[in-house]
């Protein structure tokens, strides 16, 4: 039983990174799309995912920058959460999960997942407010259409990130009493 555990916490730890340099990947092309597209917006329609914001760019700058700047702080911090749940992966040792270190990380995944929740509502809001005052925002939804899951998902971290921190509490205090 136990190697098998420790196959598929390896193979979750493989996808775990494979997610994370994924995540990276589409942080920096989307960071590498909004530079080109401050100095050279005619390219907009031809950058990466097909992120066509031309009508929003030519209808106002400062909604297109506020925009974009949602999606940018949205991908930075999906890719932090795996860098975070990476790092905890790999100096997590199996036969002994109730430590300090653990239980920090697990608080910082949920941290992570909550803002990205919160930021993707408030982004949405935003572009909203956008599409009411006749913006089109029709290809922006696919970066905060899972703002609930997120949100709900970083409060259920939270809480199994608690249980943790107590399980530590609990364990430093039998080792002294031994």
């Amino acid at each position: 039983m136990w190697n098998t555990n420790n196959v598929v916490f390896k193979g979750l730890h493989v996808i775990a990174w494979i997610i994370f340099v994924g995540l990276c990947i589409e942080a920096g092309g989307l960071l590498v799309n909004f530079i080109i597209s401050l100095y050279k917006p005619s390219l907009l329609p031809n950058l990466y995912q097909k992120l066509d914001l031309t009508a929003l760019y030519e209808s106002s700058r400062w909604a297109f920058v506020g925009s974009y700047s949602f999606i940018l702080a949205i991908a930075a911090l999906k890719a932090s959460l795996f860098y975070t749940v990476v790092m905890l992966m790999h100096k997590m040792e199996l036969g002994n999960p109730f430590t300090p270190f653990v239980a920090r990380r697990i608080l910082l995944v949920s941290y992570n997942t909550l803002a990205i929740g919160l930021l993707s509502y408030l982004a949405r809001e935003f572009t909203r407010g956008l599409a009411k005052r006749g913006f089109i925002t029709d290809s922006l939804h696919q970066f905060w259409h899972d703002s609930q899951a997120f949100v709900l998902m970083g409060a259920v971290v939270y809480i199994i990130a608690i249980i943790i921190k107590r399980g530590v509490e609990i364990q430093s205090e039998n080792e002294l009493t031994i």
